[in-house]
């Protein structure tokens, strides 16, 4: 049998190895009998129409193929999309000689936001594709959330892909990821300007930070910051980056990882913890 992807935008096909380079995959689709809301998000992902694909011809022969399963798609896929809403965000990055406590090199400064919903992301957001091109909305957000005005290029788009909606009735929204390096005077410009002069300060973005990618001899650093909420795929994006740049060796990304997953465990507890006393507290009164 012959498999081939589903999405509205992919030509994967196991009879054209030539469309498979990259180690390309399928995957079976969800089955409507048993993962029925996974199911039905995969089809909004996919975008056919509903005489092409909806729960009822969902069968054992109906695939995905991998560069789809994780969404990624070029800038001209991503504009290629009818209907679809598109966001752009960028992490702004520098080489520095500056050291923690005088003492462990910080080698590169990454700037996050902490957002108004209490999740860490990056700077950026919607753009209204009738009025602008992608960079000229991410410079618009920018302007906004950071109080300067960056170049932001075509050169700098990194990554789009799919978000995957939490409900099937949500419009399907792609996301861009753009990487901009800085020299380190203008990330300091950039951190002192959204804290003085950016128009969202304090409402849409509660402050800028830095990414610590040390480790501390107590483990902390990286693993710490990693255990954070983030919004939507911007944990992925940041680690996917700090691979792809050299930012941070592979292996100690993956050991600040495997700190973070303890350190959501240890969370949690806690997170009971505090649970059970202010059902105490709402008891005595």
């Amino acid at each position: 049998m012959v498999k081939r992807c589903s999405h509205g935008l992919c030509n994967s096909d196991d009879s054209y190895p030539e469309r498979l380079v990259g180690g390309v995959r399928f995957v079976p689709f969800p089955k409507p009998m048993t993962q029925y809301e996974k199911c039905l998000r995969w089809i909004k992902v996919c975008g056919r129409p509903h005489h092409q694909l909806n729960p009822s011809n969902i069968n054992r022969n109906r695939y995905v193929c991998t560069k789809m399963t994780n969404g990624q798609m070029s800038r001209a896929e991503a504009l290629a999309c009818s209907g679809c809403r598109h966001a752009c965000h960028v992490m702004l990055y520098s080489d520095t000689e500056s050291q923690l406590f005088g003492r462990t090199p910080i080698k590169h400064i990454v700037l996050m936001q902490m957002r108004f919903d209490g999740l860490l992301g990056f700077p950026g957001g919607f753009v209204n594709q009738s009025q602008e091109s992608l960079e000229a909305g991410l410079r618009r957000e920018l302007k906004e959330e950071l109080g300067v005005a960056l170049s932001i290029s075509e050169d700098d788009h990194a990554d789009a892909r799919y978000a995957v909606g939490t409900s099937p009735a949500s419009p399907r929204l792609i996301t861009h990821f753009y990487v901009k390096k800085l020299k380190e005077e203008h990330i300091k410009e950039v951190e002192q300007a959204s804290a003085s002069t950016a128009k969202d300060h304090g409402q849409e973005v509660l402050g800028m930070v830095r990414v610590p990618l040390y480790t501390t001899k107590g483990g902390g650093g990286l693993s710490s910051f990693l255990s954070h909420a983030f919004i939507g795929s911007a944990r992925t994006q940041l680690v996917d980056a700090l691979l792809r740049l050299h930012l941070t060796a592979p292996e100690d990304l993956h050991k600040a990882l495997e700190r973070s997953m303890k350190t959501h465990a240890l969370g949690a507890a806690d997170l009971r913890a505090a649970l059970a006393l202010t059902e105490a507290k709402r008891d005595e009164s």
